[in-house]
């Protein structure tokens, strides 16, 4: 066995018959050829990325697994229809009067992306929903217009 840094020895585990002796780890391998020749269990696990903190995954991470050990179809996160008539409702109201093509331009985007959008049959890419909310300042969530009156603040005050 290779001196490795990954490997935990243990040294008595399930001791058969009696009180049974407490586990101790070895870290060498005099220690673990000593443990073999008098006869006692030994026992080698592999240790996975035990402490270290890059190697713990997210919730995205916990739901992927989930998706590979289950049988079923999970259906991809669609955007919420409700969003694509509000992003085409304030498409088209004076204040915001432009094309899919001219939004797609301002959110640096292809005009299909703003198509499917608007249908409801796009995959939910929130970083897209967030600039066109931002574009035509509706709630990303909901779809509700922020501000009532778009000329409200564009008065100037005398």
């Amino acid at each position: 066995m290779a001196d490795d840094w990954d490997t935990v020895t243990k040294i008595g585990s399930k001791v058969s018959g009696g009180p049974s002796q407490r586990e101790t780890v070895v870290r060498g391998k005099a220690a673990l050829n000593a443990a073999q020749r008098s006869g006692t269990i030994v026992g080698t696990e592999k240790k996975f990325a035990a402490g270290n903190p890059s190697s713990k995954t997210g919730v995205e991470g916990q739901r992927l697994t989930k998706v590979d050990r289950s049988d079923d179809i999970v259906p991809v996160q669609k955007v919420n229809p409700e969003i694509g008539n509000a992003i085409r409702d304030r498409r088209s109201q004076p204040a915001y009067k432009m094309t899919q093509a001219q939004l797609a331009q301002k959110v640096n985007a292809q005009a299909n992306d703003i198509k499917t959008l608007e249908s409801g049959q796009a995959i939910k890419n929130q970083a897209l929903l967030n600039k066109v909310a931002r574009v035509l300042k509706i709630s990303p969530k909901t779809g509700k217009p922020l501000d009532e009156e778009p000329a409200k603040g564009s008065s100037s005050k005398k």
